[in-house]
């Protein structure tokens, strides 16, 4: 990333902002309640140019295309403020023809969190009381307290989710197909200008590389005890760790080393956490939590994109944020906002922004929002979040499915006006 110090502009992807705080009873019933708020985040962007842009943009679409992300340029007037924005979107241009297929390598990497702090009870104020203690989040082995077998591996679950696989995609009685669900998203996103025959934006191929293991000092993690936030227990700890040291660890030590297994700026790797999230300062602190997932870049030039995201099955979220909910926000995003800066009119006070945002991120509006669950050959059924359309942003003509500027129809008008 550009060390954009991921000083979670609450923005982007602050990860599932859930659209209303969870209270969990303590052992107390006058007790004050934790409060445990999702978030998606992105890394602040790299304040891009027009020119770096275009430059961008122009290398994707030469002859040579190792070193980039097959990219293009989008330049808008809107009629919400009426300015022009230029930004610069994942994959082949809807504007002109529509048609086209862009195939982006992606890598799978699951991470292996070990931390060696217990959180066993949370204070009236929100400060958490540890113990020592070694606890493992294994998303490649079964996790038997929160799934049920045969469909009880994390990792596996998301080689066989409709982020990765195909499935019948039909929005409003509009079929867009049999397809991955954010190309079936970006589809839809662009329905009355593609050439619904022929575009695509697929995720392909998809490799899962080896595990790698993270350990996770007590001053900078923790597993959160099943009991920590009183009865009713949930099924399994879950991982509290802290977002700068973890990012810090992806960005100068994994990255690099995942460069010999393929790992390059013309592919997406996806970090895979499961049941563990990350804190905006101590982790001892449930107020800095949770950040499950962002989208982001390193320092490098070509940029690298790349995205953590969590596989939740605690439940401690609410089923908008279950499962594949956190990968369908992070990816739509990353499809939409790469580099995490396309600017757009202010827009705010809804979903988790409860102030005002500029930049184009689709899934921000709508966290925690669920959008129709996909049931998969596996026998599991899957959490997608809806996402919001280009137009919403921009125009209040949609060019999305349906004439919709969602892609589940919560949004059926604009953003409004600029946000103050």
């Amino acid at each position: 990333m550009t060390r954009k110090v991921l000083v979670l502009l609450f923005c982007a992807t602050v990860v599932l902002c859930a659209a209303a705080p969870l209270a969990f009873g303590q052992e107390q019933a006058n007790a004050p309640k934790p409060r445990l708020r999702a978030l998606h985040t992105v890394k602040p962007g790299r304040g891009l140019t027009k020119e770096m842009i275009n430059s961008m943009v122009s290398r994707s679409a030469s002859a040579s295309t190792s070193n980039s992300l097959p990219l293009w340029l989008f330049n808008v007037q809107s009629n919400r403020d009426f300015n022009d924005y230029t930004g610069v979107m994942v994959g082949t241009d809807p504007f002109n023809g529509g048609a086209g297929q862009s195939n982006i390598k992606t890598q799978v990497v699951p991470l292996i969190i070990r931390t060696h702090k217990v959180g066993v009870r949370v204070g009236t104020n929100n400060i958490i009381s540890t113990k020592p203690g070694v606890t493992t989040f294994d998303p490649t082995v079964p996790n038997t307290a929160c799934l049920a077998a045969p469909n009880d591996v994390p990792v596996t679950l998301f080689q066989q989710s409709p982020i990765i696989k195909p499935a019948d995609f039909n929005y409003g009685g509009t079929d867009v197909g049999r397809t991955q669900a954010i190309d079936a998203f970006q589809r839809a996103n662009f329905w009355r200008v593609i050439d619904r025959a022929s575009y695509h934006v697929r995720l392909s191929p998809v490799q899962t590389l080896a595990p790698i293991t993270i350990n996770i000092p007590a001053a900078s993690g923790l597993a959160l005890a099943t009991t920590a936030l009183g009865p009713p227990a949930f099924c399994a700890p879950m991982g509290i760790m802290d977002i700068f040291l973890f990012d810090s660890i992806v960005t100068n030590q994994i990255l690099p080393a995942l460069a010999a297994q393929g790992v390059n700026p013309s592919t997406f790797p996806i970090f895979f956490l499961s049941n563990v999230v990350m804190s905006i300062g101590s982790p001892t602190n449930l107020n800095n939590c949770c950040v499950l997932g962002y989208h982001g870049t390193n320092s490098t030039v070509p940029i690298q994109t790349y995205s953590p995201v969590d596989f939740d099955s605690t439940g401690l979220f609410g089923s908008g944020i279950l499962d594949t909910a956190v990968a369908s926000h992070e990816v739509g995003e990353w499809m939409n906002d790469p580099f995490g800066d396309n600017p757009t009119p202010p827009w705010g006070h809804i979903g988790q922004q409860p102030g005002c945002q500029g930049n184009l991120e689709v899934g921000d509006p709508l966290t925690g929002t669920e959008a129709p669950r996909i049931a998969m050959p596996n026998g599991f059924t899957y959490h997608l979040q809806e996402l919001v359309f280009f137009s919403w942003f921009f125009s209040s003509d949609s060019i999305g499915v349906n004439r919709w500027f969602s892609d589940n129809g919560t949004f059926l008008t604009d953003a409004g006006p600029p946000c103050h």
